[in-house]
């Protein structure tokens, strides 16, 4: 199966997939961390018509999309108009519609809680079909994640651990904070690449 990772600097997802034997590729805007030469450095929307079976959308920029950014939209921050807001709501609202309706059978976007400004801005928008918790796939914090799905079974969970420390939505300012809030679970990307996977090899030999 072809995979494209989008918006994945970090190879997390990637890798899961190429272990078990899927031809998975990343791509994000930033070199990728392993070097790996699985990785294209660019936009993911020029490669969306590019034969793909399966899509994932790892961490697209979500800041003007979710709940916790709306008061913005209103209030913007010192040095920022509400015309910025706005401008980076669209183009944030564009960049998940791209995604969401790709010429790609099967399709995973993932992004936090949005408010309705950002689903009036979204082509096709619909519902997310499940939200996801790191202690559900091994890891003892808690970071609700929403995911949208095409042609997809939701995840189910794989290893319910003791824990539910926010540790992301914890971590104090820094130069790095972004990238670490980015960063994919493993324990979820290896049931996306078990699940998903074994879905889309049954779906074919069908």
């Amino acid at each position: 199966m072809r995979v494209l990772v989008a918006c994945e600097f970090s190879g997390i997802v990637r890798r899961a997939f190429a272990a078990r034997g899927h031809d998975a590729w990343s791509c994000d805007l930033l070199p990728a961390e392993d070097r790996s030469n699985k990785h294209i450095v660019g936009d993911a929307r020029d490669l969306l018509g590019d034969g793909w079976d399966l899509l994932i959308v790892a961490h697209p920029p979500c800041t003007r999309l979710c709940n916790s950014g709306v008061r913005w939209l209103s209030k913007p921050p010192a040095g920022r108009t509400r015309a910025d807001m706005w401008a980076e709501l669209e183009e944030g609202a564009a960049l998940f519609s791209a995604f969401w309706n790709a010429p790609i059978e099967r399709i995973a976007v993932e992004n936090p809680v949005m408010h309705r400004h950002a689903k009036e801005c979204i082509a096709n928008y619909a519902p997310p079909a499940q939200s996801v918790q790191p202690w559900q796939y091994g890891h003892g914090e808690s970071k609700r994640t929403c995911l949208w799905l095409k042609n997809l079974p939701p995840l189910q969970p794989t290893k319910i651990v003791a824990g539910r420390e926010a540790r992301v939505h914890r971590m104090p300012p820094g130069p790095d904070r972004w990238r670490e809030r980015s960063r994919f679970f493993p324990g979820i990307a290896a049931a996306m690449a078990d699940q998903w996977g074994e879905h889309a090899m049954q779906e074919a030999a069908a």
